[in-house]
């Protein structure tokens, strides 16, 4: 049966609550795609085994975090049947066969509509179509268990909406878990699904990883397809969304397969799960603690990437501290951002647009104030950006920051609550630049702060680059320095 969780939104508690995640008994639920695949090969478990357990988890942290807004189980236990018959004739699928995976409700799934957290899409209508990454995903017989929560058409960079309510931190539920694509990160980081694709168009990939202490891709623009195409142009990119780094580069080799229906896709690139192993000896790596000062980031946080930044020199890398010759270019991505925001509710009547989260109304209202001529200065300065990124990477292999300056703060608010902050992107001065110059980056986890909120530390490489910042993120975790506790306390199972 089709399980339709708009509302189930957990209650908000006065002090900081720790979600205790239920196990099951052989821990299926908190195994990696791979770790399940070679499960699966060697018939120690079956797919319909994995993904009762993941169903089952699921319908457990689901009242704590509000992850998803469905998840149809009859439909995953048939799927995971038809992929047991296959590891039962040693003829799998593809790469994913078996695997439960989650998908952003922002992507497009037949059998299903895609709400976009928002109550102004009517779930009446054929909903036949699949997105290209879910496509892909299909192709290769993974297991669709359900949509994820986002923010009202992904525009904000924490996960709440007047559809589905508030998407909670899995290490605490009073604190936010990210956005756009938190309902993505809570799960993967819970155990529902070890695998999910999400969205980034400033950050919502890699904000949500960071805060909820999981790996996010950003791939270079182009390298995953995307239909229909964003109403934020070529800031959106789509990627993936796991517990480490091999099981990205997995999932991403798979999802980015050619579709037509994207027309700026680029051209198959060699497989990532094949440079993993290669490391980061050797590499010139950029370490920017703060962009020159501009950004004022927290101490634990400060820490914790500087410690990572030294585990990147012990396997090898050639470490210099250097900022890349940028000043913030907020302005020029609210431009963007809004008019992109703008243009999306447009067809829409006033009545439809008090259904609106008010945060959207606003910057839609800021948005189609713009001229052409102010929209065009913007792609001036990203331009200009992304000529100063390219310079910067003629010299450095990678660029490493702290992915947030902050670690996950009160749930509900787009802001920290007196932080004297107005919109999302004053918190994310690490991730938007990225998405101006469609660059690779990746949020790796690496500490925890005197809460036990986790901290990412973002790796940056220049376009077309992106099996660098996998190479690095990948040594991170095999050399320790990405393992943080799991979500409860406790660690997750060793690869």
């Amino acid at each position: 049966m089709t399980d339709h969780t708009h509302r189930t939104e957990p209650q908000a508690t006065h002090a900081p609550h720790v979600p205790r995640v239920p196990s099951d008994p052989e821990g299926l639920a908190d195994l990696t795609a791979r770790q399940l695949l070679v499960g699966y090969e060697q018939g120690e478990f079956s797919p319909v085994e994995a993904v009762r357990a993941v169903l089952e988890r699921i319908e457990a942290v689901q009242p704590l975090v509000n992850a998803f807004v469905r998840v149809d189980s009859e439909s995953a236990l048939a799927q995971a049947e038809e992929s047991a018959g296959r590891w039962r004739k040693k003829e799998p699928q593809g790469q994913l066969d078996g695997v439960p995976v989650s998908v952003k409700d922002i992507f497009l799934q037949r059998g299903g509509p895609a709400l976009r957290g928002s109550r102004t899409v009517r779930p009446e209508g054929r909903w036949d179509e699949d997105a290209p990454a879910v496509a892909r995903m299909r192709e290769h017989g993974a297991v669709l268990v359900g949509k994820t929560t986002t923010p009202e058409f992904g525009w904000k960079g924490v996960t709440d909406s007047p559809l589905s309510g508030v998407t909670r931190n899995p290490y605490d539920r009073s604190r936010t878990a990210g956005g756009s694509s938190g309902g993505s990160a809570a799960a993967v980081a819970l155990g529902a699904a070890p695998l999910s694709i999400g969205t980034d168009g400033g950050g919502s990939i890699r904000i949500p990883a960071s805060f909820c202490g999981i790996f996010g891709l950003k791939p270079t623009y182009g390298r995953v397809p995307v239909y229909p195409s964003s109403p934020f142009g070529t800031l959106a990119h789509a990627g993936p969304m796991t517990r480490d780094a091999a099981d990205a580069a997995l999932l991403l080799d798979v999802i980015s397969g050619a579709d037509w229906r994207d027309w700026s896709q680029l051209a198959p690139a060699p497989a990532l799960s094949d440079s993993l192993a290669d490391g980061v000896h050797g590499l010139r790596i950029a370490y920017s603690a703060s962009f020159g000062g501009q950004v004022a980031v927290q101490p634990a946080v400060a820490s914790a990437v500087r410690n990572a930044v030294s585990r990147l020199a012990e396997l090898g890398a050639y470490i210099e501290e250097a900022d890349p010759d940028i000043t913030d270019p907020v302005e020029a991505f609210h431009t963007l951002w809004f008019s992109g925001a703008a243009r999306l509710v447009q067809p829409l009547n006033q009545e439809q647009r008090q259904l609106l989260d008010p945060g959207l109304r606003e910057i839609c209202a800021t948005g189609a104030r713009y001229s052409a001529l102010d929209y065009l200065a913007a792609v001036d300065a990203r331009m200009e950006l992304g000529r100063r990124l390219g310079r910067f990477h003629e010299s450095y292999d990678l660029l490493v920051t702290p992915t947030l300056p902050i670690t996950a703060f009160e749930a509900g608010a787009e802001t920290p609550a007196r932080s004297g902050l107005h919109r999302w992107t004053g918190w994310t001065p690490f991730t938007y630049p990225f998405n101006l110059t469609q660059q690779p980056a990746a949020s790796v986890p690496c500490g925890v702060d005197a809460n036990g909120l986790p901290i990412g530390v973002q790796l940056v490489a220049a376009r077309h680059h992106d099996a660098l910042v996998m190479r690095a993120a990948h040594a991170l975790y095999e050399s320790g320095a990405a393992r943080i506790p799991a979500p409860g306390g406790g660690s997750r199972p060793q690869h």
